[in-house]
């Protein structure tokens, strides 16, 4: 056989075996693949189902915590709608106790009404038998007349008319006083009931003002930077304050001394701004005295506004409100006024609603009846009479205004509420260690010492300070000469002497500093 050929169909035959091999390694390799895809199908398909099953489970949780947070929601609302019911059903309870209480008075004033009565029908009874004798008496003393005098009947009746006449006068004159005895006993005893009842429903706190503030410090080095160098630094804050500053031996403490507390509170803020900043110079002293005056003002209205909203008054002028809260800056007799007048405000709301009057006009009137002492200009009028007429100025009541300026006695009293803000007055000075005469007098003292000053032209300001043994007036530069300060502190000198009376001796310096400021731009 021809060799070519042999070698054609070998091959032709090794290229069928390749390609029968061939399609059974494809079809081996094609089998191989679909089983990893189905594989890969059924891993994808497991891993679908515990996402799935993962997701559902997340779900449920999140609904779960929904619930839980709308179910304590709701629970704290029940709870809150429990607690306004409990407060309803307390004040409720409240109410118809002094109803109660109310009613059993009305019962005990009608059962007593009763017995007056009583007693007066009984003495009309024994006033008609007493007529009946009279009666017979006067026909025994006609006929008596007419047989032993001759007299004739017209002139025996103006007789006897004249006699009945004294003797019935006399009579119904001790009924009358017996009767006004007994209503003045009665009222003298439901008086001081309705008082005590008042006092002991009412309590506050007696605190005698002092003129000493303690300024603490975080060290004694601090005391350094406060004096300064050769006193220029205190000598600064005490001249723009108004305020003595004590530094002794006190470990970390600085006193504050003044009778003004309005100023000793300037000077606390003031110094504590200093401290706290660490610049302390006398241009910075007097810039950080003038912030610390403009955020005490801010701080007086807001301390008015909370007196007026926790007492419940409504339509307060502000600037009544500004002297409300400046009362919290001042004392009686050593009583602060702002506690003074509150407590008046709540004896008087109380005394009235014993009395069946109005207790917020009754309130409103006690708050108010001492703002003639916190007035922004000095005046001759009295307190009274001066508070009488700020209220009026600004649209108070005139029952108010009447109660304010009527609490001395200065004016007639012509509305109920005004001998009930004077006796609620009265009951709040005297409580046991509300005030202190001695106090008092001393910072009469010491203000008298400053108005004084302040009375001679040229003089800017003028404080107190050493507890009233010294006088520091400090004047115009422009307007007061070095010779006319050394020729007014002798006057002012001489005046004291001459006019005042004071314990030891009071040193009256005059200061006068010529200050050239100006700015670079």
């Amino acid at each position: 056989m021809d060799p070519n050929i042999l070698f054609i169909i070998i091959g032709v035959s090794a290229l069928i075996v390749g390609i029968i091999l061939g399609k059974l390694i494809f079809a081996k390799n094609t089998r191989k693949k679909i089983e990893e895809a189905e594989l890969q199908a059924r891993n994808i398909q497991r891993e679908a189902e515990l996402r799935a099953e993962t997701y559902q489970k997340e779900k449920e949780l999140e609904a779960k915590e929904k619930f839980v947070q709308l179910k304590s929601a709701h629970d704290r609302e029940i709870s809150e709608r429990n607690r306004k019911i409990s407060d309803v059903e307390n004040r409720i309870r409240q109410k118809e106790q002094s109803i109660n209480q109310k009613e059993s008075n009305l019962d005990r004033q009608i059962k007593e009404n009763e017995v007056i009565k009583g007693n007066l029908n009984r003495q009309i009874e024994l006033v008609n038998i007493k007529r009946t004798e009279l009666e017979k008496h006067q026909e025994e003393h006609i006929r008596r007349l007419e047989k032993i005098a001759a007299l004739s009947a017209e002139e025996a009746k103006a007789q006897l008319v004249e006699s009945l006449k004294h003797e019935a006068q006399t009579k119904a004159l001790v009924i009358q006083q017996e009767i006004i005895e007994d209503a003045r006993q009665k009222a003298n005893k439901e008086a001081r009931k309705i008082i005590i009842q008042t006092i002991q429903r009412t309590a506050a706190e007696q605190a005698i003002e002092n003129s000493i503030t303690v300024f603490n410090l975080e060290s004694d080095e601090i005391k350094g930077q406060i004096i300064g160098r050769e006193g220029r630094n205190i000598r600064a804050i005490e001249a723009a304050t108004g305020v003595d500053l004590i530094v002794d031996d006190t470990p970390e403490a600085i006193l504050l001394s003044c009778f003004d507390p309005l100023r000793r509170e300037v000077a606390r803020l003031s110094l504590q701004r200093l401290v706290t900043d660490g610049r302390i110079h006398p241009a910075r002293i007097e810039e950080v005295v003038e912030k610390t005056r403009k955020q005490l003002e801010d701080q007086v209205m807001d301390i008015g506004e909370r007196t007026i909203i926790e007492l419940g008054i409504h339509g307060l002028h502000k600037e009544l409100v500004r002297m409300v809260g400046r009362m919290r800056f001042r004392s009686s007799y050593g009583q602060n006024l702002l506690m003074h007048s509150r407590e008046t405000a709540n004896l008087c709301a109380i005394m009235a609603s014993e009395l069946g009057l109005n207790p917020k006009l009754a309130k409103r009137a006690g708050l108010l009846h001492d703002i003639g002492k916190v007035p922004d200009e000095e005046s001759e009028l009295s307190h009274a009479l001066l508070g009488a007429k700020l209220a009026e100025k600004y649209g108070e009541n005139p029952a108010v205004v009447n109660a304010i300026g009527a609490h001395h006695d200065e004016i007639e009293m012509q509305y109920v509420i005004s001998p009930i803000v004077q006796a609620c007055d009265a009951i709040s000075g005297a409580r046991p260690g509300a005030r202190r005469e001695i106090m008092q007098q001393y910072l009469q003292r010491i203000k008298d010492l400053e108005t004084l000053a302040m009375s001679y032209p040229g003089v800017e300001k003028a404080y107190a300070v050493q507890a009233g043994r010294e006088l520091r007036v400090i004047v115009e530069a422009d307007k007061v000469s070095d010779l006319d300060s050394e020729k007014l502190s002798f006057e002012i000198a001489q005046k004291i002497q001459a006019e005042m009376v004071f314990p030891g001796q009071i040193k009256v310096t005059v200061i006068r500093e010529k200050r050239a400021v100006n700015i670079a731009r």
